[in-house]
């Protein structure tokens, strides 16, 4: 590993890790021996990172050299920590992980009153992590199906029903939906020539097929859109006159 890469790798770890972190575990986590790590922080200080501690005791990142100063009203910090919260709650492990690791690269640009008050916000935002469900255990797709939404590939998936018959289908995924009670992949069925809402906690294999549906995607979409306001719109005729109106007669 190139040392500049590994002295970014570094600067993550003590961003993440609760301080003060030992020598030890940040020496693990970089891959490299004490004595390498010891230079590494050096070279850090040097550059202008505030790193307080020392040898035997453990090392905090005070102002991170890597970032630029970020500054956020204090409303603004509550609102991001409560989104970050959610995320880390509602998601799997790889996006719980990856919102902790904005929460913490935010953390580490803002001005000392400014981080307590994240730090105060991230209390308060524990108290409600109990309101949501517990995820699927879809650990072992996940990675597949966001590769397959973000290089907008098509997958091999099979699916079981609400009865739990299983379907073999193709699909070409578009985004993962997060919602109160489950999780789900928007995706348009080449079997059912549809979109469909696939809940992940019914898919039972994924594997990727190499094939793009790139050139077909906008259009997909633009049909997707259409097909739901005219949904909406025939809902809205459906409704009740009086409702329509807004008058509150009966």
């Amino acid at each position: 590993m190139a040392r500049t890469d590994r002295l970014f790798r570094l600067l993550h770890a003590m961003r993440v890790l609760p301080a003060p972190v030992t020598a030890a575990r940040l020496a693990e986590e970089t891959g490299v021996s004490l004595r390498s790590l010891y230079r590494d922080i050096d070279a850090l200080r040097a550059a202008g990172a505030r790193i307080e501690g020392e040898r035997g005791y453990g090392y905090r990142l005070i102002e991170d050299v890597a970032l630029p100063p970020q500054t956020f009203e204090r409303i603004e910090i509550e609102a991001l920590v409560l989104g970050l919260s959610e995320v880390r709650q509602m998601g799997d492990p790889a996006l719980a992980e990856a919102a902790a690791s904005v929460l913490a690269k935010v953390a580490a640009t803002l001005p000392d009153r400014a981080e307590q008050h994240l730090l105060h916000a991230v209390s308060q935002a524990r108290r409600f992590a109990a309101r949501f469900p517990a995820m699927p255990d879809i650990v072992g797709f996940m990675a597949t199906i966001r590769s397959g939404c973000w290089r907008e590939e098509a997958l091999a998936i099979r699916y079981a029903d609400k009865d739990g018959a299983p379907t073999e289908r193709t699909i070409l995924p578009f985004s993962i939906v997060y919602l109160d009670s489950q999780m789900t992949l928007l995706a348009w069925c080449t079997m059912r020539e549809a979109f469909r809402m696939f809940r992940l906690d019914r898919i039972r294999a994924v594997a990727a097929t190499g094939i793009s549906f790139r050139p077909r995607r906008a259009a997909l979409l633009r049909d997707y859109l259409a097909e739901l306001r005219r949904a909406g719109a025939t809902r809205a005729a459906s409704a009740d006159p009086q409702e329509r109106r807004g008058d509150g007669s009966r």
